[in-house]
């Protein structure tokens, strides 16, 4: 189970915004070309990164702008607003264990609380790391 690249996607799309917005309007064609993918992927994505609060887009070809500075986004809030991982969490159990075997009966109870716990502290290490430190390890 991988958490979807819309994640790294939206981290990628932000920087650029970041490093770029004071000398060029980053649209979404500019964005494309950086990252290698369709626009419409990346219209999609700014969709999304403006419902969650994190970017400005000015109409026609304005471009985007962080709606607030790179030091008060963290990987967590990219991580929300990205909807990479569904309302069920991190990791799916599979449906329909053998309840005659004494795993299949157990797997969810015994496993469940440890996979919740997991997620949490991932969550939490998202929280302690902001877009603007991710941005100073980037080379210009």
């Amino acid at each position: 189970m991988q958490i979807s690249s819309r994640f790294t996607l939206s981290v990628h799309i932000l920087l650029c915004i970041d490093l770029f917005s004071d000398t060029k309007k980053v649209t979404s064609d500019f964005l494309a070309r950086s990252i290698n993918i369709n626009p419409v992927v990346v219209r999609r994505l700014l969709g999304e990164l403006k419902a969650a609060g994190l970017v400005l887009i000015a109409r026609g070809t304005g471009g985007a702008t962080l709606a607030r500075s790179a030091d008060e986004i963290t990987l967590f809030d990219i991580y929300l607003a990205s909807r990479c991982v569904g309302d069920d969490g991190l990791f799916h159990f599979h449906e329909n264990p053998n309840k005659s075997c004494p795993v299949g009966r157990s797997i969810h109870s015994a496993l469940g609380g440890e996979l919740e716990r997991i997620q949490r502290v991932m969550e939490s290490e998202l929280r302690a790391v902001t877009l603007e430190m991710i941005k100073n390890k980037i080379k210009i």
